[in-house]
């Protein structure tokens, strides 16, 4: 069955080794325990130029999020306008 999920919410299978990327941390980021981190990753072999991830800090080794730049231009600009907000 194919998912009807975006891409950005199918956290397993993305097709590139992950091991190499560089995660960072906003530096607004304290060191309490609600951290995430995000990354940039050449993603010719998933079907476009890049893909931007995002994962939990505290899981390093859990899901990660991919999001198309399309769909990262839209994510940041909907924390930006505060259309999110609501789900705090």
């Amino acid at each position: 069955m194919k998912s009807s999920l975006p891409r950005a919410w199918r956290p397993r299978g993305l097709p590139m080794d992950l091991s190499r990327v560089t995660w960072r941390k906003s530096r607004y980021s304290g060191n309490g325990a609600d951290c995430v981190e995000i990354a940039a990753a050449d993603a010719a072999r998933a079907g476009t130029e890049r893909l931007y991830l995002i994962r939990d800090s505290k899981n390093p080794d859990g899901a990660v999020l991919a999001f198309a730049p399309g769909e990262w231009d839209a994510f940041v600009g909907g924390i930006k306008s505060g259309k999110l907000d609501h789900l705090s």
